[in-house]
């Protein structure tokens, strides 16, 4: 059985092992340590079966500037898995259950830089849709938005700009 709950303090390794095995590199892992130090607004739930963590799921504040405007919502990223418990629903299970903490909290949108073809089942759609870009050149379809407050975010469209730990 998989149990999603919020990231403890005992989770750290865990987490870190799990990054780096489910990108193949440090990167990710490297940001989630610095985030986790430097950002308060850190949201982070894991997934465990049979009491061993085997996925995460991150969450960061993102702002939309506009126009000497902005918004304020969520990023999602990284969710990773451990390779031998991918394609089982972990991910999918990380994903709902973060989206439904944010919503019920009122966080007015999600974005998300990720596969085209995964992040829509959940109901993200192309930011540019709303004229919404990364700042970082990166392909349309893979920059996605989940808009979750139409009256906070109407007529709100810009660059979403992530914490710096992602650019460092």
């Amino acid at each position: 059985m998989i149990t999603i709950r919020k990231e403890l303090f005992e989770d750290i390794d865990a987490i870190r092992q799990i990054n780096e095995e489910a990108f193949g590199q440090s990167l990710e892992a490297d940001i989630v340590d610095a985030l986790r130090v430097d950002c308060v607004e850190f949201l982070s739930f894991v997934a465990e079966v049979d009491g061993k963590v085997v996925g995460y799921i991150l969450f960061t504040p993102v702002l939309i500037e506009t126009d000497g405007e902005g918004i304020e919502g969520a990023g999602l990223a990284p969710m990773a898995v451990l390779p031998e418990y991918q394609r089982q629903g972990v991910g999918s299970m990380l994903v709902e259950e973060g989206l439904r903490f944010l919503q019920e909290t009122g966080c007015p949108f999600v974005v998300v830089l990720g596969h085209a073809h995964y992040y829509p089942r959940f109901g993200f759609e192309p930011a540019s849709r709303y004229d919404i870009r990364s700042e970082w050149a990166v392909p349309d379809d893979s920059f996605m938005i989940m808009i979750f407050d139409e009256s906070q975010f109407s007529g709100i469209s810009g660059v979403a700009r992530y914490r710096p730990e992602f650019s460092e």
